[in-house]
């Protein structure tokens, strides 16, 4: 069966195919770096960058509603490993660094604020989920996100995580805005090396996660079903995840982060195998309504190489130390 699934896994896009071939079959380093050179020039890396506009933007805006944005778009080019050092990559982000502002309008004309008006795209805005999100492309993508990753740092709660309505009083954090910081906090880490106070802020971050099993209340153990702000079921696995938890994200960050696996990731770790259909799959659970760029999937309720693809890394990850 694993053998029939490989196959399946690599009859798909460069952006895949690459991330199987280094997590899951272990290929040789030069054989990686050719498949993941072909992201910038072929399949759905291609076809997103050929979307860009000439102002530099991805649907005529820093952030939307919807998943097509400069900043959806750039998450989505980060997570199917556009290399950052491709000719394609260089200057598809120079142009959102030149020319790509913050504005207080929505795209529907909704008003949000005069405080971020005019900045340039890799200064950010202001509440953390996003910020998180826009330094995590920054950081990969080799730009000056320092200030933003400060910010952020700044932000961090009592309980560790963040949470983008702690502006408005909230003092517990969220799952979703936690993830999101913790991602840029990593990439940035990643890109230009550790820093004492980024690496504490990142372990604090991430102990939230894990005191919680990755989906409980600390107060009372019980599952959390879903989360208060967008209704989504976090036992429940979507790509593109965009600003919302799930279990499986948060598992594929600490593989990422290289964090020891414990019994605090268990439960978590068999509610991922759980979800393993008679042909070594998974689903896609969830796809986020919104207008996208490029669809990535078969549709929801579709086995989905991607999900598959992060469920049997986290599984190779957790498994290597049990």
């Amino acid at each position: 069966m694993e053998n029939t699934v490989l196959a399946w896994l690599m009859d798909s896009d460069p952006s895949l195919r690459w991330q199987v071939l280094r997590d899951l079959i272990g290929a040789p380093a030069e054989t990686v770096a050719a498949e993941r050179a072909r992201v910038a020039t072929e399949g759905i890396g291609a076809r997103l960058l050929a979307l860009q506009d000439d102002d530099g933007s991805w649907g005529g805006a820093a952030w939307s509603r919807d998943w097509d944005s400069t900043m959806h778009i750039l998450t989505l080019l980060r997570e199917l490993g556009l290399d950052p050092a491709s000719r394609e990559a260089r200057r598809a982000v120079s142009l959102v660094r030149e020319r790509v502002n913050w504005r207080g309008w929505d795209a529907d004309g909704t008003w949000r604020g005069w405080e971020y008006e005019g900045n340039p795209f890799f200064a950010g805005e202001v509440e953390p989920c996003i910020n998180g999100q826009v330094a995590a492309s920054g950081a990969y993508f080799g730009q000056d996100v320092r200030r933003l990753v400060d910010r952020l740092l700044g932000e961090q709660l009592p309980d560790g995580g963040w949470n983008c309505e702690a502006a408005n009083g909230s003092l517990r954090s969220s799952f979703n805005t936690t993830i999101c910081v913790l991602e840029a906090l990593l990439e940035y880490e990643l890109a230009f090396g550790s820093r004492a106070e980024v690496t504490k802020a990142r372990l604090v971050g991430q102990a939230y996660l894990l005191e919680r099993r990755l989906f409980r209340r600390l107060s009372t153990g019980e599952a959390i079903e879903r989360d208060r702000k967008g209704g989504a079921d976090w036992t429940r696995f979507a790509f593109p995840t965009w600003w919302h938890y799930d279990v499986l994200r948060g598992l594929d960050y600490l593989r990422k982060a290289s964090v020891a696996p414990d019994e605090r990731m268990a439960e978590a770790i068999e509610l991922v195998a759980s979800k393993r259909d008679d042909d070594g799959r998974w689903p896609l659970e969830r796809q986020y309504p919104g207008s996208m760029a490029v669809e990535l999937n078969e549709g929801e309720g579709q086995a989905s190489r991607w999900v598959t693809l992060r469920a049997l890394r986290v599984l190779d990850w957790y498994s290597a130390v049990h």
